[in-house]
């Protein structure tokens, strides 16, 4: 898409220590970033999250890259995901958390896209402050919002993993998705839930703070989740627009199944 600002990104991915197999899905490419939570098991999960990265992956580098391209892209996995469970019975009611980035241009200067399905996450991190940008779309959260429970009870909530929202579970699909201006020195970090029920914010921002290549940060994320417990999945993507950075074009895409 030429040059829409400095990108590099790195990522890293972890079975965890109880899982057996890696059902989360992961895309760093040079203008779309993607992290998806497979559900179903049996592989079945694996399958998903595959197929919804493999539709995100294929808008990477567009240089007409436009927000709704995105959201098709999310739709049109989704029926791609359904008619898998429906061809494959043992692959019957899998699906997929789908949540990430995008840089388009708007009015010829580069934008965010982020978008969100299910309960994984995109964080941006600027001026040594950490925000969520995506809300949780899970039964935990909903619960929260009503004042049904605070968040430090839905953390360790049986609610929390009852999904409202994802790839393959309906025909139609409502993802989330916000368009801001790109600004030079901030950070996003995409990832599975697998990170975020291990470690608190505050440590998400000390890592971001001190590491300073996104690979190494990302994998110092896995790192501690997986340290500190590791009962899921984890996997992260960090994303840095700032100086020093790779052009979009040139960063090198990466993708684990």
């Amino acid at each position: 898409m030429g040059r829409a600002g400095n990108v590099r990104a790195g990522a890293a991915t972890e079975v965890g220590r109880v899982r057996s197999s890696n059902e989360d899905s992961l895309f760093a490419g040079s203008s779309v970033f993607a992290v998806s939570d497979g559900m179903g098991g049996h592989a079945a999960g694996e399958v998903a999250s595959a197929m919804a990265v493999e539709h995100l992956r294929v808008l990477d580098g567009r240089a007409d890259l436009h927000p709704d391209d995105l959201r098709e892209a999310l739709a049109e996995a989704n029926r791609a995901i359904r008619a898998a469970g429906r061809e494959h019975p043992e692959q019957a009611g899998m699906g997929a958390t789908a949540t990430g980035l995008g840089l388009v241009r708007i009015a010829g200067s580069p934008h965010w896209v982020v978008f969100n399905l299910g309960d994984s996450r995109v964080y941006r991190y600027a001026d040594g402050v950490l925000a969520r940008l995506t809300a949780d779309h899970s039964e935990a959260a909903e619960m929260v919002a009503s004042g049904a429970l605070t968040e430090e009870e839905a953390r360790y909530s049986r609610f929390q993993n009852v999904i409202t929202r994802a790839l393959g579970v309906h025909a139609s699909i409502e993802p989330d998705q916000w368009v801001f201006p790109a600004v030079a020195g901030e950070r996003f970090v995409l990832c599975s839930d697998g990170l975020t029920g291990e470690l608190e914010d505050a440590e998400i921002a000390a890592v971001l703070r001190d590491v300073a290549d996104p690979d190494r940060a990302a994998g110092e994320l896995v790192r501690r989740a997986v340290d500190a417990g590791g009962r899921d999945n984890v996997t992260v993507v960090v994303v840095d627009h700032g100086p020093g950075g790779a052009d979009p074009g040139d960063t090198v895409p990466r993708a684990a199944p």
